[in-house]
C-alpha cells in the first residue's frame, strides 16, 4: 500500500537521481556551440586573420526544463517526506510545504545553472553562420581556377575554408583580404576587398 510518505520518497529519490543524471549530461556537453561556417558582416583584419563581430551572450534558457523540474521533484519529495513523518500536519499544508519547499529547490537549481554553467553559453542564429559577406585573408595562395583557403573569425574563434575566386580565372595571392560572394557545397567564391572597397 502506497502511503503518502512512501509517495514524497519515491518522489526524493527519483528526482535526486534524475537531476544528478541531467546535471552530468549538461556539463558533458561542453559550455560552447559553434560551427564551420562564418561570422556574417565584415570585421577587422589583424595579425594575418579576421576579429569578427563579438558573440552574442546567451540571455538564458527556459525556467522550466528538465533539470530544474527533477530538482523540484527532489526537494519536493524530501520536504514531504520529512513533514510528513515528523509532524502532524494535515495533508493539505503538508503538501503545501511540499510545493514550496520544491520551488526553492528548482529556484536554486535554475541560478546555479544560469549563473555557472551556462553563463558563456552562445545563441545559435542563422545569420551567425551566414558566409555571404565573411571577411578574411588569404592563408593558401589561389590559382586560377584553383583553391586555396582562407582564414577568418566567428565566435571568437578563428576558423578556415576552401576558397576560390569569383573570377575564375583569377589568381590571388596570400594574405590578401576577400570578401565571400557565395558559398556552395563547402566552398566559398570571394573577391578581393580593396576592389570591393573601391566599387563603393
Amino acid at each position: 500500500m502506497m502511503t503518502a510518505e512512501n509517495i514524497y520518497l519515491t518522489c526524493a529519490v527519483t528526482g535526486f537521481l534524475l537531476s544528478a543524471l541531467s546535471i552530468l549530461l549538461h556539463t558533458g556537453d561542453g559550455q560552447h556551440h559553434g560551427g564551420d561556417t562564418g561570422d556574417g558582416g565584415f570585421g577587422d583584419v589583424s595579425d594575418g586573420g579576421v576579429e569578427g563581430h563579438e558573440g552574442h551572450s546567451h540571455p538564458g534558457f527556459s525556467k522550466v526544463n528538465f533539470t530544474t523540474f527533477t530538482a523540484f521533484l527532489a526537494w519536493f519529495g524530501g520536504a514531504g517526506y520529512l513533514v510528513e513523518r515528523y509532524s502532524s500536519l494535515g495533508f493539505a499544508l503538508v503538501a503545501a510545504c511540499a510545493i514550496v519547499a520544491g520551488l526553492i529547490g528548482g529556484g536554486i537549481v535554475f541560478v546555479i545553472l544560469s549563473k555557472v554553467l551556462f553563463r558563456n553559453e552562445r545563441n545559435m542564429r542563422a545569420e551567425d553562420f551566414e558566409m555571404v559577406g565573411v571577411l578574411g585573408r588569404v592563408s593558401s595562395p589561389v590559382r586560377a581556377s584553383g583553391i586555396g583557403e582562407m582564414i577568418y573569425s566567428q565566435q571568437d574563434a578563428r576558423r578556415s575554408v576552401a576558397v576560390r575566386a569569383e573570377n575564375e580565372n583569377e589568381a590571388i595571392p596570400k594574405d590578401t583580404e576577400v570578401v565571400v560572394t557565395r558559398y556552395e557545397r563547402g566552398i566559398a567564391y570571394v573577391r578581393r576587398w580593396d576592389e570591393l572597397s573601391g566599387l563603393e
